[in-house]
């Protein structure tokens, strides 16, 4: 199967246009313009006829609909060394938020603590979406059962004057106040984020229907003006 020659059939200009403004970072030459469902759908028939392997060796690629099937791939992989190996070789790559935020591996459930030695990584990461990567599967895997409140100082140690970065800190924070309150909220009441991030986290949280209405009057009185 010719991969592009099926994307382009399915195109849709107008939607090429809408995901533009939301993606800055690439070129709108690079969007054909195909829905999410759409490509979760041949997502799911390159896998089972093999052809997902060919595409995921070619690299980089010129398309966004191809990021994001490759991102699809390596959320769809079930041996979880092989996963991690391939998000590695994948993530440099990656150049907008909407292709690394696709990317959910479902086999990063089946050991924790190999997962958080990766995450500890890619959240270091001077790339940028390496490092939105890593604290998004922080988010992901580490806020319920398996939390500690170590885990908070991961992300409050990334410094970065990237937009794609810092919301992804607030929305860590937003989404950790909601289901880890107490050690949370220190980070607010102490000033351990950034002035940005710190309101942003707020304006988040305030958003949320999993925070208390009690909670959101105390959040408002920590915004920094």
């Amino acid at each position: 199967m010719d991969i592009v020659a099926k994307l382009m059939k399915l195109q849709d200009r107008s939607f090429a246009d809408f995901q533009a403004k939301l993606l800055p970072t690439i070129d709108r030459s690079s969007i054909i313009g195909v829905r999410i469902p759409i490509l979760r759908d041949i997502a799911k028939e390159l896998l089972m006829n093999g052809e997902a392997a060919d595409l995921m060796k070619t690299l980089p690629h010129r398309f966004l609909e191809e990021n994001l099937l490759h991102g699809i791939f390596i959320s769809e992989m079930k041996d979880l060394d092989e996963c991690l190996a391939e998000t590695e070789r994948f993530l440099p790559f990656v150049n907008n938020w909407a292709v690394c935020d696709t990317m959910s591996p479902k086999s990063f459930k089946k050991n924790r603590e190999k997962l958080l030695v990766k995450i500890k990584s890619w959240a270091k990461s001077r790339d940028v979406y390496t490092c939105r990567f890593g604290i998004k599967m922080l988010m992901s895997h580490f806020l319920d059962g398996d939390f500690r409140e170590e885990f908070l100082q991961i992300p409050a140690a990334v410094k970065s004057d990237e937009y794609y970065i810092n919301m992804m800190i607030a929305w860590f924070f937003a989404t950790a106040l909601a289901k880890q309150w107490d050690p949370t909220v220190k980070y607010l009441e102490n000033k351990r984020l950034s002035p940005w991030v710190h309101n942003k986290t707020i304006q988040k949280a305030i958003e949320s229907f999993r925070i208390t209405a009690e909670q959101k009057i105390y959040l408002k009185g920590l915004k920094l003006s």
